[in-house]
């Protein structure tokens, strides 16, 4: 699966257009179909470096890259997918929905 189409890349705003908004909007999810941690793009650099929020063993946000989602494998080996049912949301709708 390709994690990030053209699509998703016209839809992401640069590294750091979001910096003064209260309340980003969330544009894509990555996730491990076999492990906790899941990835959720708000910012992305055009070529490997996103800006999002992280939700693994402790809820963060920070930097990722799309390089790393593409190579790491999860417990049973399992690759990381784009979750293609996600739609672009608030970062607090998604927080309290708790979608992780």
């Amino acid at each position: 699966m390709k994690l990030l189409t053209k699509a998703l890349r016209a839809q992401l705003p640069a590294l750091g257009a979001t910096t003064h908004d209260r309340d980003p909007m969330v544009i894509c999810k990555f996730f491990y179909p076999d492990f906790h941690w899941t990835w959720f793009g708000i910012e992305f650099d055009g070529e490997d470096l996103f800006y999002g929020f992280v939700h693994g063993d402790f809820p963060e946000l920070g930097y990722f890259r799309l390089s790393e989602l593409e190579q790491n494998r999860g417990k049973l080996g399992m690759a990381i997918e784009r979750d293609r049912l996600f739609k672009p949301c608030p970062l607090s709708t998604l927080q309290a929905q708790d979608a992780f």
